[in-house]
């Protein structure tokens, strides 16, 4: 008997999962990208960054590689550690252009972040990100 209910939980457990999984990895992504903004991770961000990223920091723009990005995101978090960071808005412009507004908080300092994923094999890739001080 009781090994008919761990088998049942188990069960219950697995098809629980496998049922959220396409709900997950579509607003699982979003969310994550928001945890490693509000933590300050410009490695965890990076594993979302496409292979080229568009990057706008305070007006200053560019082009980037993914570990360009990286070392840019990197320094901009050195010189504003984040405080807290909250997702604002989030949207969508046609099947596969999602975005998403958020406040950043450094010390204080406002900024606003706008980022723009592709959606690409059932999870997002960043190809922009714009930073700018409120």
């Amino acid at each position: 008997m009781k090994n008919l209910i761990t088998r049942a939980f188990f069960l219950l457990l697995a098809g629980l999962i496998l049922c959220n999984v396409p709900a997950w990895s579509q607003t699982g992504d979003v969310e994550e990208i928001a945890i490693s903004i509000k933590a300050g991770s410009s490695k965890d961000l990076s594993a979302f960054f496409e292979n080229n990223v568009e990057l706008s920091i305070n007006g200053n723009e560019g082009d980037y590689s993914r570990n360009q990005a990286e070392l840019v995101i990197r320094d901009f978090f050195k010189k504003f550690p984040p405080s807290d960071f909250e997702v604002v808005h989030k949207g969508k412009s046609g099947s596969q252009i999602h975005y998403f507004i958020g406040t950043y908080d450094s010390a204080g300092i406002d900024f606003r972040i706008l980022v723009k994923c592709k959606q690409d094999d059932n999870e997002k890739k960043i190809y922009s990100i714009d930073i700018n001080k409120e």
